[in-house]
């Protein structure tokens, strides 16, 4: 059995990273998909064929026979208010990160998926990052000690903004770094490392006609008692190590980012038959205490198993790939984070 997919939005998140992905599992394929473009429209026709393209999601839910599975792929705000109307269409739902802007849009949507008996699940594909999961493979054997700190970074140097409402939205939109790059690392975070006890954020706009966050940093102390330090910053002239891991008998220091995003982005697909998340040699971290250090072959990435997870929780009865609760325990995070920044101080609880 295959299930038809309808994937709402079909801008940067839609195209390069649900759509692509989807059509490399084999037990789904794109059916639909949802934009007001014209454009992206012919786009989708062309790079899935025999797809049925609508431009509303009113269009959408009016009829949703023939759909398995709906995916949210839009601007941050309309990720609550479309996955409840998926739900309520009785349709099992991924939507990509961050899962809401608020704590209680989280919670809502999952209290609603819970009693309707349906899947919901949120689109952190960081997780799958090769660099991520070599570091908690590195981890889970002890190979590192007690891990004291964690450091984990996406910067960028983009000293020219490109405009938008990443940039110049407000909170209720979820604009800013915090929300886009932050909904991973923090995720990360408390995938390998567990709840928080207290929170510290600086959220800064560096640049001319920026009008939300484009430099920030985070500092989580978890009840595990590991502190992670996060920075998200688009006007970094030089770029710090991705991952920095401090344990009590060693570390494990990474450079760059997965290649996944990339590859993505120029068209690839995980199912061309070429080796797919794989990192070069030269590209690999490092291992060990000083001076004896070495470099730790990087795991190859794997965002397909994402869907392919997914295809097994709705076809097999297996567990979603992600649990919707710690997406909402992320958003927590988000909503002290912006509290922290305001006061300027530390929020516990």
């Amino acid at each position: 059995m295959s299930l038809d997919v309808a994937v709402v939005g079909y801008g940067l998140a839609g195209s390069v990273f649900h759509a692509p992905l989807i059509a490399a599992e084999p037990r789904m394929r794109v059916a639909v998909v949802v934009t007001s473009s014209p454009e992206r429209a012919a786009q989708a026709e062309r790079e899935h064929p025999g797809v049925r393209v609508v431009a509303s999601t009113d269009e959408l839910f009016a009829d949703t026979s023939g759909i398995d599975l709906v995916v949210i792929a839009t601007p941050n705000r309309t990720h609550a208010p479309l996955a409840a109307q998926a739900l309520d269409a009785g349709l099992p739902v991924v939507v990509d990160k961050p899962f809401a802007v608020t704590v209680a849009e989280g919670a809502d949507l999952v209290e609603r998926a819970e009693q309707a008996g349906l899947a919901l699940t949120v689109f952190q594909n960081r997780r799958w990052d090769g660099d991520f999961l070599t570091g908690r493979a590195l981890i889970a054997a002890g190979r590192l000690g007690a891990v004291r700190r964690f450091e984990s970074r996406f910067e960028r140097w983009r000293p020219v903004p490109k405009g938008g409402w990443r940039e110049v939205g407000g909170a209720a939109d979820g604009a800013g770094l915090l929300f886009d790059l932050g909904s991973h690392l923090i995720d990360q975070a408390l995938t390998l490392f567990g709840p928080v006890a207290s929170v510290y954020c600086e959220l800064n706009h560096r640049r001319t006609g920026v009008q939300t966050d484009d430099d920030a940093f985070l500092a989580l102390t978890h009840t595990s008692d590991v502190r992670s330090h996060l920075w998200m910053s688009a006007v970094a002239p030089q770029l710090g190590p991705r991952f920095r891991v401090l344990g009590s008998q060693a570390a494990y220091v990474t450079y760059g980012l997965d290649p996944q995003e990339s590859a993505l982005r120029d068209g690839r697909r995980p199912d061309d038959g070429k080796p797919w998340g794989t990192v070069e040699s030269e590209h690999w971290g490092t291992f060990g205490a000083d001076p004896a250090v070495e470099p730790v072959p990087t795991i190859a990435g794997n965002y397909p198993a994402f869907y392919a997870e997914l295809a097994a929780a709705l076809l097999d009865g297996g567990k979603v790939p992600v649990d919707p609760r710690d997406a909402v325990a992320t958003l927590r995070v988000l909503e002290a984070a912006r509290r922290s920044a305001a006061e300027g101080a530390v929020v516990t609880g």
